[in-house]
């Protein structure tokens, strides 16, 4: 069987693969990193973003052979070591952007990378940009509250729902 080597989370990551092995699966399943969610299996959810080589990707959509040698990000290295929270993360904590937490993951990915994009989005920005990711719990009212907060915009005259 082919062999797949990356940089997931800052360190080496290194499987055995089939051709037709997707990110998704190798994330999970090889290197059991199961904060990346698969929630369609035809990338319409966005559960399953990712970063490859500092973009946003949906993780079912690509094969792990195609991230030969790249550098891959998952929800699971957002965080710092010590389990600090970045500031997308923290931003979604305080402001209520999830409920059942499925999207969650994709969700944040998402916006960070909106954020590397645009560090100052309108509302009208962020949701748009966010038409890849699918939430069935919240409205999407809160993770826009989340991602404006997340940059540094004031959020006090966004009404809470």
């Amino acid at each position: 069987m082919p062999q797949v080597s990356m940089t997931v989370n800052g360190k080496p990551a290194t499987g055995e693969i089939e051709g037709r092995t997707l990110l998704v699966e190798f994330l999970r399943e090889s290197l059991h990193l199961t904060g990346t969610h698969v929630g369609c299996d035809t990338s319409q959810c966005g559960a399953c973003v990712v970063h490859v080589d500092g973009k946003d990707v949906k993780a079912c959509t690509i094969f792990a052979a195609e991230c030969e040698g790249a550098e891959v990000t998952t929800i699971e290295g957002m965080a710092a070591a010590d389990g600090t929270l970045n500031k997308v993360q923290q931003a979604f904590q305080d402001h209520h952007g999830l409920q059942c937490g499925f999207c969650t993951p994709g969700m944040v990915m998402t916006a960070a990378a909106l954020l590397e994009k645009s560090p100052n989005p309108s509302e009208e920005e962020i949701r748009s940009y966010l038409q890849g990711n699918i939430c069935r719990c919240t409205g999407y009212h809160n993770i826009v509250k989340a991602i404006m907060a997340a940059a540094g915009q004031d959020t006090s005259k966004i009404a809470a729902e």
